[in-house]
């Protein structure tokens, strides 16, 4: 006799049900320049296969936000590296040091155009909108007028984005949705509690800012700049300190980078510095969920007298 069949020809065993993919956000500092550090962050992450259900991006965290948020996956991060690589101050800041202490001698409101900003915007992302992208994406910006913090979900693309990256007094303030707005950083640099206060498992923070003690300080605008750091790393310290409990945060590894705000070399260095830390720190991220014991689920009423109770405290 043959082999007997535990089930009929055709038909298959049911299988476990697979467990749920924890819900992630991706939260990506300002930092100006260094932000190209976060491309080798970003590389990392989707190689791993972590992609996220919601970006949220200051300044320079934003302009790569979008482009992740249109294209998810590694093709997109190769083309955002290129963008990066090719970047010359020029692009960004035109016209050099006589045309900037031109404008500081005839008191206008800022240092240079956005028509760079605008340039690399396009270069960054082909979405025109926030509809376009295929991850829902926010972009923090500052109200010049109330000091509040604004958060763009909706609408055109450009304009949110050339608002949080509008540095005050570099470049100028964008009007937008009834409001002048200048860059996010401002008011909230790393923006880890838009992320906690929604319903995500895990958040990856891609802080290429932390590192005031890197930059010397040369000139008028390092000072302004390195006490500007101080205090909106500041706040993201406190942030993490009542972070809800059951929300993993896991910070990735930045490479020094001790260039001037108008230095743009070794993007390509940067970037692979920033992956090799990043592929590091996920190792270890793997190995700890892998050797952590087993843990029952959080009851639910728990979970919202969390976030509750986050709320109250962020004054949402």
């Amino acid at each position: 006799m043959g082999t007997r069949l535990l089930f009929p020809a055709g038909h298959r065993a049911p299988r476990a049900p697979a467990p749920p993919r924890p819900r992630t956000a991706f939260v990506l500092s300002g930092g100006g320049n260094q932000g190209v550090s976060q491309v080798g962050m970003l590389r990392a992450l989707l190689e791993r296969g972590i992609v996220p259900d919601v970006v949220i991006g200051t300044s320079a965290g934003a302009l790569n936000g979008a482009a992740v948020a249109y294209a998810p996956n590694l093709t997109g991060v190769a083309q955002l590296a290129a963008v990066w690589e090719q970047l010359q101050a020029d692009h960004v800041f035109p016209g050099g040091r006589i045309h900037r202490a031109w404008n500081v001698v005839r008191r206008g409101t800022h240092l240079f155009d956005n028509d760079g900003l605008a340039a690399l915007i396009h270069h960054s992302t082909p979405a025109r909108s926030f509809s376009d992208l295929e991850i829902p994406l926010r972009v923090i910006a500052t109200d010049l007028d109330t000091g509040e913090e604004v958060v763009l979900a909706h609408g055109p693309l450009k304009p949110a984005l050339l608002a949080s990256t509008a540095l005050p007094g570099v470049f100028p303030i964008v009007v937008h949705a009834g409001r002048r707005l200048v860059d996010g950083g401002v008011v909230n640099n790393v923006p880890l509690w838009h992320a906690l206060s929604g319903p995500v498992d895990r958040v990856f923070v891609l802080n290429v800012s932390a590192g005031v003690g890197d930059h010397p300080v040369r000139s008028p605008l390092d000072v302004v700049m390195t006490s500007f750091m101080h205090a909106r790393n500041q706040r993201y310290e406190l942030e993490r300190r009542h972070a809800i409990g059951h929300v993993e945060i896991i910070e990735l590894p930045r490479p020094r980078d001790s260039r001037d705000l108008f230095d743009f070399s070794g993007a390509g260095e940067l970037i692979e510095s920033a992956y090799t830390l990043s592929m590091a720190k996920l190792d270890e991220y793997e190995r700890e969920r892998v050797e952590a014991p087993e843990t029952a689920v959080a009851d639910a009423a728990v979970v919202r007298e969390q976030r509750r109770r986050f709320r109250l405290r962020r004054g949402a």
